[in-house]
């Protein structure tokens, strides 16, 4: 493991992707998102993608410069196909559509499909927040190859489901949420196994069904367990929801192509908080809630109580003063592909 600093990280990243045909603002656009995942503490989520959407654009999973089409729209609502263009770039402009249509008629809703990783939600969800509106995202992968099992089952048939819901406040930190509906997004797998750890207990069962906290059981027939432990049919029940509104209402649908390329679809909405209430009143209450959330006494053993989403406002400023984290292979490939030497 080696500590990077983030701007060098960007760099390596922005570079490998522009070697592999994304133009520069298509590059910058992933990099800068992959690494504000690194630097908040989800590397599942990191550079550590940048080789996948390289070996993807190979492929012609991801598409440089593809078409950004609007199928139909409203007032309040929009639907897009991203034609296979990298998620990152076709759900910013999502959700800038859906931030101003909000800003004129009070709230406003998107569906995008046919668009690759779109990476850590919170990104979009925020910039409905920071424009004074309350942000929510859903994600899907369509009828991608599946990971996580239903409550009760041992084959997959969902995916790890993303749901983030961004508050606008007068808070330094964000006030968010922003979870996979499984109990570890996959891509934490990926992580795991690359660095040779095994995952908690009751993340993954093996192809049998049985548990274990081998990460290289997904890769073998194995899946992730929904959100919950032992109350797992919450988890279950929020991922089918999150698949009807980014899988089905987006066009994707549902089940397994194996042969298909990785398919983001995605639902997004604004609500603009002005409609409902003060701005000004609504941010000032937002952080004396979060403040009142930080004054609970911890439990043994936890230091303090945290609002959401501050831990990784805390995380992101160390690790930009520090470095980030970054296996020695991950950084290794980065500097490979961006033409870096070894």
């Amino acid at each position: 493991m080696a500590r990077i600093a983030a701007e060098a990280l960007e760099d390596q990243a922005l570079r490998a992707l522009r070697a592999a045909g994304a133009s520069p603002e298509e590059a910058a656009t992933v990099a800068r998102h992959c690494v504000a995942a690194n630097l908040a503490g989800h590397d599942s989520h990191g550079v550590i993608n940048v080789p996948l959407y390289i070996e993807r654009i190979a492929k012609g999973h991801i598409v440089p410069g593809a078409p950004f089409e609007v199928l139909s729209e409203s007032a309040t609502t929009t639907v897009i196909d991203g034609h296979f263009g990298f998620g990152f770039v076709v759900s910013e402009r999502a959700m800038r559509m859906t931030v101003d249509k909000a800003a004129r008629s009070d709230v406003a809703a998107t569906t995008v499909r046919r668009q690759s990783h779109v990476g850590r939600l919170t990104d979009y969800a925020l910039m409905a927040a920071e424009s004074g509106m309350i942000g929510i995202m859903t994600a899907d992968s369509g009828r991608t190859a599946k990971a996580v099992v239903p409550f009760g089952g041992r084959e997959a048939r969902l995916g790890t489901n993303p749901i983030c819901i961004a508050m606008p406040s007068d808070l330094d930190a964000p006030f968010f949420v922003d979870i996979a509906t499984s109990a570890a997004a996959a891509g934490k797998l990926r992580v795991a196994a690359s660095r040779g750890e095994p995952v908690p207990a009751g993340w993954l069962i093996d192809r049998n069904g049985r548990p274990t906290t081998d990460p290289g059981a997904l890769a073998a027939g194995g899946a992730v367990l929904p959100l919950g432990g032992i109350e797992g049919h919450k988890g279950y029940g929020l991922s089918a929801m999150v698949e009807i509104l980014s899988g089905v209402l987006t066009g994707l649908g549902f089940g397994v192509d194996p042969d298909g390329p990785h398919n983001d679809g995605v639902f997004m909405a604004a609500f603009r908080v002005g409609a409902f209430r003060p701005l000004e009143t609504f941010r000032r209450e937002v952080a004396e809630f979060a403040a009142w959330l930080n004054a609970t006494p911890p439990a043994a053993g936890n230091p303090r109580v945290y609002y959401p989403g501050e831990i990784e406002d805390e995380r992101t400023r160390r690790n930009r003063a520090e470095g980030v984290e970054i296996e020695d292979g991950t950084w290794a490939a980065l500097r490979r592909l961006a033409g870096s030497g070894t």
